[in-house]
């Protein structure tokens, strides 16, 4: 499904993968409370952690090519630019 935020970006398909990645969290809970082995579940957080980062990535895109070019066409740019800086900032941590 594409959906526009408010400010008109497109994410495509994000709310199907973070669906896919809230079942992952639950079959991990399941995992947990069955005492599977720490290394199955260990494999599974790792999984789950590089889908959230592959939404994160995606809505970052998202933001570049829809809010931050905008700003940079009406002459802000710089103060997306900062705020995008900060949030990447955030993000490699």
């Amino acid at each position: 499904m594409t959906r526009m935020t408010r400010q008109g970006v497109r994410h495509t398909g994000v709310e199907g993968r973070l669906k896919r990645i809230e079942g992952q969290i639950r079959g991990i809970a399941r995992m947990v409370e069955e005492r599977r082995y720490c290394i199955e579940i260990l494999q599974q957080l790792t999984a789950a952690r590089r889908a959230l980062d592959g939404v994160t990535l995606q809505v970052m895109k998202g933001h570049i090519n829809g809010c931050v070019s905008e700003a940079v066409r009406k002459g802000e740019g710089p103060e997306k630019v900062e705020e995008l800086m900060e949030t990447l900032n955030r993000f490699v941590k």
